[in-house]
């Protein structure tokens, strides 16, 4: 698929673009909310409005790849913006439910991350993605090397467990759950099967070139 390229001069404002526009939800949410028009209970809306678009903006990170490898799309340069995105929001849903929710009672924030599985699984899902925002640098690329690339794999597992908290909060896992679940096991599924797409492609686009050699050399004979 070959789309139009964006000129080089537009990347830096394009991904400019993008943090405006991903956090644009979070705004619009919090306007809703301290202006009442939230319906029902808003401190709970808007911290599961943040926990949504945290699972969103994961997913959309590992979409990138397969993108990239299936349909020859590459928007590599937004996947960093994406996955701090994701930070940022599962940053909000935290102090949300701490400071909005909880009012800062310690006491109670820590029997909920001991006693309730689906906060200690979103709660250990948001400390692994603190290095993952932390190294999201060029010098942390390079002063890391390969462990670099081995460290950010970290992002899915993260992402199951982000979709696991999604679905244990709920009362009733309905299509919207099942949906984000069924996505990132699509997506990890594809991490473990991409070496094999990979080299299955080269081999089909290697396959018509070596029948042209092989026929041409035929010929000369």
């Amino acid at each position: 698929m070959n789309l139009p390229a964006l000129p080089r001069r537009y990347h830096a404002a394009s991904i400019r673009l993008l943090y405006a526009a991903g956090l644009a939800p979070a705004a619009w949410g919090f306007y809703l909310g301290a202006t009442g028009q939230l319906v029902g209970n808003p401190v709970k809306i808007f911290e599961h409005l943040l926990g949504e678009w945290a699972l969103r903006f994961l997913i959309l990170t590992l979409l990138i790849s397969p993108i990239r490898d299936i349909f020859g799309i590459n928007w590599i340069r937004y996947r960093r913006a994406l996955g701090l995105l994701a930070f940022w929001y599962v940053l909000m849903h935290f102090l949300a439910y701490m400071v909005l929710d909880k009012r800062l009672a310690l006491d109670v924030i820590v029997e909920d991350i001991t006693k309730r599985w689906f906060i200690t699984i979103g709660m250990a899902a948001f400390v692994a993605l603190i290095p993952l925002a932390l190294t999201s640098n060029r010098w942390s690329i390079r002063r890391l090397g390969p462990k670099w690339t081995k460290m950010h794999r970290l992002i899915y597992p993260i992402a199951a467990a982000g979709a696991l908290h999604y679905c244990l909060s709920v009362k009733v896992i309905g299509p919207e759950q099942m949906l984000y679940a069924a996505l990132v096991v699509i997506l990890i599924g594809w991490r473990l099967v991409r070496r094999y797409y990979m080299e299955w492609t080269r081999g089909k686009r290697a396959g018509p070139a070596s029948d042209g050699q092989a026929s041409r050399a035929k010929r000369r004979s």
